[in-house]
């Protein structure tokens, strides 16, 4: 009864730890130049890919009503908040990695090859954008 039980309840934590090494969920986006927190990203998935959006906007030359004036497809002179930043990452094959999306600096506007890699046991998240072989990363921090 007691094996049982506790066989239970480390299958559960188990299970959570796992749910927790995936990009699903809320990020602080912090700036690999500045060291300051600029945002909150929700990722989700749907079907195995993995999208996400700017749910809070946390500058503090940040404006409400501020847009993608700088994009050239379909979010151009969207609002940034809600914006979908990320687009089309799926996890590669046996690795704790998805790739394969696109992420958006709406800053400039441009779209870069995203590498989504969560870290310390999902409490963060190393995300590189890069375009050929010139790229950065920033590490993100769980909110939930």
């Amino acid at each position: 009864m007691y094996r049982a039980l506790i066989a239970i309840i480390l299958g559960a934590s188990s299970l959570s730890a796992l749910a927790q090494m995936t990009p699903a969920g809320l990020w602080r986006n912090i700036d690999d130049k500045t060291g300051e927190a600029k945002a909150e990203i929700r990722i989700v998935e749907s079907g195995g890919v993995f999208s996400g959006k700017i749910d809070k906007r946390l500058g503090k030359d940040v404006k409400p009503d501020d847009t993608c004036d700088k994009c050239s497809d379909e979010r151009k002179d969207q609002p940034i908040l809600g914006l979908e930043i990320i687009r089309g990452a799926k996890k590669a094959e046996g690795k704790d990695v998805w790739e394969g999306g696109k992420i958006l600096d709406p800053e400039n506007g441009r779209n870069y090859s995203l590498r989504l890699t969560p870290i310390e046991g999902g409490k963060k998240l190393e995300v590189r954008g890069s375009f050929g072989p010139f790229g950065r990363t920033q590490t993100w921090v769980r909110v939930q």
